[in-house]
């Protein structure tokens, strides 16, 4: 066993990530952030304390065992980092990317406390991207049960629910509108934060448990819940449709043309590839001057994918200041190197009409921050006589996301006031045998929030079906009382037996 590591004893920088250069990045789609070497990534693993209350595993919204795997890595044990990982999370090169560690696991590292959290993301991200170039995957020794279940919605919810149904020797099926895998992971994320071909890797290992993937397929046209839970044999259903319906102001003006949602901006440049014009022919309008209503990180994504596209200059308009800015703080900072110009305390009333039913232009208020609001923060209040104008011919709405509506148009499950979907504690519907998870029943999240969603409602699905959850313990395992054989007597059951 190595000496006790103390704040004193270990390396006090964080090892830096190589990145692009600014002048370069802008002009390609290329992933931004290199990621770490070998080098980097030991010299990191050396900066965890290995806590023995491990804070970081309740702050990981899948409770991967950050300790354990950071522990691997010290000792050059790649390939048990990624074992250790992948028994709580088969995404970790996705999620190493895109993840806010420093709202998670990392806002609660010991080290922080006195240095800079260690760099748990950015060594996911490391194993991750590792596995995939050495052709790791961990595939179970897996006994098919007779049950068929059935996935809306191959985003993180509905993925990491269909890892843990097949694991459990059940057939699985993902059912996808889209005509590819992935959700908001493939239409809402552009390459250079997360490259579709690290989403395909990781997609490909969840084909390599079995499950499979059904795509041009929107469930509530073609078939319904209904008719899954009924004449399609199923006899579960998880419900992960994410909320990819956007939201737009009401302003006047904003059905002229040259006004768009992110989401459609995003998902024609990233799914459906209009940054590779004339390769794809796919349509998209870019404008000179591009202004972006909102600041979360779409809205980033939707200004960094502009500047790309050759916009001469983008902006971005937010009601509130930066220190309220509700996207992770390496975003704002890369749209900053990267020259995006930003409005803080600045809300539109206005769209402007060109004459030819264009944009020439939005009319817009100064704000000033005043008491806290229902969300916790000062809410934006207009100053009098502050109206100005700002110059633009493409303007981008990406202040949030609701419910996409066919779900609950086309079936009798409960939806709550603003059209998500009801479930209980356990994530059940309203519906025998339907559970939901993720943005679809809490709206818009973060993925491995949404991951654990799926992997929570994996485990009631595996109850409703009397499935015995080898994650979990056995009931009464503690008391001798009632058991037999080591079994509690509720837990008594058949077992399979092969005939030779």
């Amino acid at each position: 066993m190595g000496k006790k590591r103390t704040i004193r004893t270990i390396p006090q920088q964080r090892a830096p990530m190589p990145e692009q250069p600014v002048e370069q990045r802008v002009k390609n789609f290329t992933e931004v952030a290199c990621g770490f070497s070998v080098a980097d990534t030991l010299k990191e693993a050396e900066r965890c304390l290995l806590c023995p209350d491990e804070p970081c595993i309740a702050g990981c919204p899948v409770g991967i065992n950050i300790p354990g795997f950071i522990q691997k890595l010290g000792q050059k044990d790649f390939r048990s980092a990624y074992d250790i990982i992948t028994q709580t999370n088969l995404l970790p090169a996705i999620c190493g990317r895109v993840c806010p560690q420093e709202s998670q696991c990392e806002k609660v590292c010991t080290v922080g406390d006195t240095l800079e959290p260690v760099a748990i993301g950015r060594l996911e991200r490391w194993v991750g991207d590792t596995a995939i170039a050495e052709g790791w995957v961990n595939v179970p020794d897996i006994e098919p049960s007779r049950f068929k279940i059935g996935i809306v919605g191959s985003g993180p919810a509905g993925m990491a629910c269909a890892a843990d149904m097949a694991k459990a020797g059940c057939d699985v099926t993902v059912y996808e509108a889209f005509h590819q895998a992935g959700g908001v992971l493939k239409y809402g994320i552009p390459d250079f934060r997360l490259p579709n071909t690290i989403v395909d890797a990781e997609i490909d290992n969840l084909r390599k448990l079995g499950v499979k993937f059904e795509c041009n397929t929107l469930v509530g046209r073609l078939f319904t819940i209904e008719q899954m839970r009924g004449e399609m044999g199923f006899d579960a259903v998880f419900i992960g449709t994410g909320a990819g319906y956007p939201s737009m102001l009401g302003i006047p003006g904003d059905s002229l043309n040259g006004v768009l949602s992110a989401n459609e901006l995003l998902t024609r440049c990233n799914l459906m590839r209009a940054k590779e014009f004339p390769g794809y022919d796919t349509p998209l309008i870019m404008g000179h001057r591009v202004v972006v209503i909102g600041a979360g990180n779409t809205a980033m994504d939707a200004m960094r994918v502009s500047l790309r596209l050759g916009a001469e200059k983008v902006s971005c308009v937010y009601r509130r200041s930066r220190t309220e800015c509700p996207a992770r703080a390496e975003e704002v900072h890369h749209a900053e190197q990267e020259g995006i110009e930003f409005h803080w305390l600045t809300n539109p009333v206005e769209i402007l009409d060109d004459g030819n039913g264009g944009v020439r232009g939005m009319r817009c208020v100064r704000m000033e921050l005043g008491e806290p609001d229902d969300s916790g923060r000062r809410r934006p209040v207009a100053v009098t006589g502050s109206e100005h104008e700002l110059e633009t011919d493409l303007v981008v709405f990406a202040i949030g996301t609701n419910a996409n509506p066919i779900i609950g148009q086309t079936s009798k499950l409960k939806l709550n006031k603003r059209g998500y979907i009801e479930t209980d504690d356990n994530l059940a519907t309203s519906m025998v045998g339907v559970f939901a998870g993720g943005d679809i029943v809490t709206g818009a999240a973060t993925v491995i929030e949404a991951m654990g969603a799926g992997r929570k409602a994996a485990c009631s699905m595996k109850a409703y079906l009397r499935i015995r959850d080898v994650n979990r313990g056995y009931a009464d395992a503690g008391d001798s009382i009632g058991q037999f054989f080591g079994l509690a007597l509720s837990e008594q059951n058949f077992a399979r037996v092969r005939v030779a």
